[in-house]
C-alpha cells in the first residue's frame, strides 16, 4: 500500500492546472500580435534548427540507420 500516492496526484494536478493557466494567459495575448507572432515563431524555429545543425556537426555524432 502506497501512502504517498494521493500527495503525488495532488502535485501533478496542480502542475497541470498551472500549465493550463499559463497557456490560457498566452493565448489571450497572442491575438494582439496578430500574424507577427506566427512569423516570430517561424524565425525562431529556423534559428534553433541551424544552431542544432551546427551543434551536431561539432559533436561529430552521426546516427546510422540499420
Amino acid at each position: 500500500m502506497n501512502l504517498y500516492l494521493p500527495h503525488k496526484i495532488i502535485i501533478m494536478t496542480g502542475f497541470w492546472y498551472f500549465l493550463g493557466d499559463m497557456f490560457e494567459s498566452i493565448f489571450k495575448v497572442v491575438p494582439f500580435f496578430g500574424l507577427w507572432f506566427n512569423k516570430l515563431l517561424i524565425v525562431l524555429g529556423f534559428i534553433a534548427y541551424f544552431f542544432w545543425l551546427r551543434y551536431m556537426s561539432k559533436q561529430n555524432e552521426v546516427e546510422k540507420f540499420d
